[in-house]
């Protein structure tokens, strides 16, 4: 074999190698996306119906804000959030503390599947569901763009600082909030 073909193919084996980027999930299992660094990104090439079960759960990037109460105007359907959590989110780490339950405990908690497209609507603008359901491109700060979960918080998306939990509370319109936008 020719030096420049022998240099070319192992350059091309070496650039073609899998990544794996780790995602700490709700569950606190890790979930590994693997995505090959010569191909185009799993999201850019499919439709989220036509995602696997990893790759769906893989999309959601820990912000929590999902799992804020919030309120629909009934005149205009206009959601607001607010800064109250779900009492089963662990605040800090942004995550369901019973993730695999959590419809049984929850019973209005909505299981999101892309069945469940009419409830995109009241996901965060920032949501990679509602962004690939649009059509929009992930965030810069996504996980599966930087590798990294600290990037949300970086990037000041997640709720960590802004959440309080679930208690005998009964007029959320006290606890309006304004998310940080995308833009």
């Amino acid at each position: 074999m020719p030096v420049a073909k022998f240099l070319k193919a192992r350059l091309e084996a070496t650039i073609s190698f899998t990544i794996a980027t780790i995602i700490e999930f709700n569950t606190g299992e890790a979930i590994i996306a693997n995505q090959h660094k010569t191909e185009a990104a799993f999201w850019e090439q499919k439709t989220l119906a036509e995602m696997t079960t990893v790759e769906w759960e893989s999309l959601c990037d820990g912000c929590g804000r999902c799992c804020l109460h919030k309120l629909e105007d009934a005149d205009d359907g206009h959601v607001y959030y607010t800064r109250v959590a779900c009492e089963l989110l662990d605040i800090a780490q942004c995550r369901c503390q019973d993730y695999e339950n959590r419809g049984q405990r929850v019973p209005d908690c909505v299981k999101l599947s892309i069945d469940q497209k009419a409830y995109f609507n009241w996901l965060p603008e920032s949501c990679a569901y509602r962004l690939l359901a649009e059509n929009k491109p992930l965030p810069s700060w996504h996980p599966l763009i930087t590798g990294t979960q600290d990037s949300v918080a970086a990037a000041g998306m997640n709720v960590s600082n802004i959440a309080i939990k679930e208690t005998t509370l009964t007029d959320l319109t006290t606890e309006v909030i304004a998310l940080k936008s995308l833009a």
